[in-house]
């Protein structure tokens, strides 16, 4: 080992509340029983980092983000023998107390003591970082710049499995970030007969396109009513699912209208805890609509990795970005450049 994994200390991000971070010297975990300490290769930056920036989602303050983790096992807790140290794993980083009334219910991604790591405890925008040993995956068969999509297809596939979609579905996807680009990939899997992208940014459509969409429809966020009548002409009957992926009230306000009578609309994107959408209860009673929600992911990693493997979720073209942890504020700005699609913070590679 080197000089710098003996020492006592690491660099990280920090978020310090109010908006407020800086990247500092912090010390370095120690794996313990059933632990192991993970080497960070690779983390991918998400618009919740935003949102748990100031103060939204489940942060807690002081808070190390990160939760998109690609990382190398660096050491063993006591009780610990595998993964073997040196294996790159990627880092299921949801923890549930199993002991709480929505645990003992099964419905342990709404349990009471709910912990992610990146989230409300110590993440990946880290040199090191330490987890349970069951929540990491090995995933030396599959490239580092694939791997480091998987928390994201993990969110995906419990989405899908929320939508419960029907076999030879014609589905609506309000978004082409990555959770848009994995989820019109994803639903193909999951039965959909055609699928249909909608979003602002014409490079992000021609990569929807490149990874199977049937019809892409370039939106504008000033002009939101722009491309409704396009949407209209490929469904005249509404879609049976419209996912809303962006977190835009107006565009599910629109979600509701562009969704065939006795259709469902899945609520994906994340929006500010203080958005409020104006949606017309008698149309939902009406029409017999169904909105759903879907939050985060309970036990889908196997599955996003299983996804991965098999090549049918394409990743190629997403990472736009790659910053050194001290570039972090770069990794911040490109949330709000529409050109970008995924950036990376990277913090090195197996040695």
């Amino acid at each position: 080992m080197t000089e710098q994994i003996h020492g006592s200390t690491m660099n990280a991000v920090v978020f310090m509340g109010e908006g407020s971070w800086a990247v500092e010297s912090i010390q370095r975990p120690t794996a313990g029983n059933g632990d192991v300490l993970l080497r960070v290769l690779q983390t991918g930056v998400c618009g919740t980092d935003e949102h748990l920036l100031h103060g939204g989602f489940i942060a807690k303050f002081p808070l190390v983000p990160g939760h998109e983790i690609l990382a190398v096992v660096e050491a063993h807790g006591e009780g610990v023998s595998s993964p073997a140290i040196g294996t790159r794993v990627v880092l299921d980083n949801t923890i549930f107390c199993g002991e709480c009334t929505a645990c003992a219910r099964g419905n342990d991604l709404f349990c009471e003591n709910f912990t992610s790591l990146g989230c409300n405890a110590p993440g990946g925008f880290a040199e090191y970082l330490v987890a349970k040993a069951s929540k990491v995956i090995e995933v030396t068969d599959l490239s580092d710049d694939v791997a480091v999509f998987t928390e994201p297809t993990a969110c995906a596939v419990h989405g899908v499995d929320v939508l419960a979609l029907k076999p030879a579905s014609d589905v609506l996807i309000l978004g082409a970030g990555p959770t848009g680009l994995i989820l019109s990939q994803l639903l193909r899997m999951a039965g959909a007969a055609r699928v249909t992208v909608a979003a602002p940014t014409a490079s992000k459509l021609a990569l929807a396109k490149r990874y199977g969409a049937d019809h892409v429809v370039q939106l504008s966020r000033a002009n939101p009513d722009q491309g409704m009548d396009e949407l209209e002409s490929i469904a005249p009957e509404g879609f049976d699912a419209v996912i809303e992926a962006t977190g835009s009230t107006a565009l599910l306000e629109r979600a509701v209208s562009l969704t065939r009578t006795g259709g469902t609309i899945l609520v994906y994107g994340l929006a500010g805890e203080e958005a409020t959408s104006s949606i017309r209860p008698y149309e939902i009673f009406s029409r017999e609509l169904t909105i759903k929600g879907s939050f985060a992911q309970a036990h889908c990693f196997d599955r996003a990795v299983i996804a991965l493997r098999s090549g049918r979720i394409q990743t190629e073209g997403m990472i736009t970005s790659r910053i050194p942890l001290d570039g972090f504020e770069a990794a911040l700005d490109n949330l709000h450049n529409s050109e970008h699609i995924k950036t990376i913070v990277t913090l090195g590679r197996p040695e």
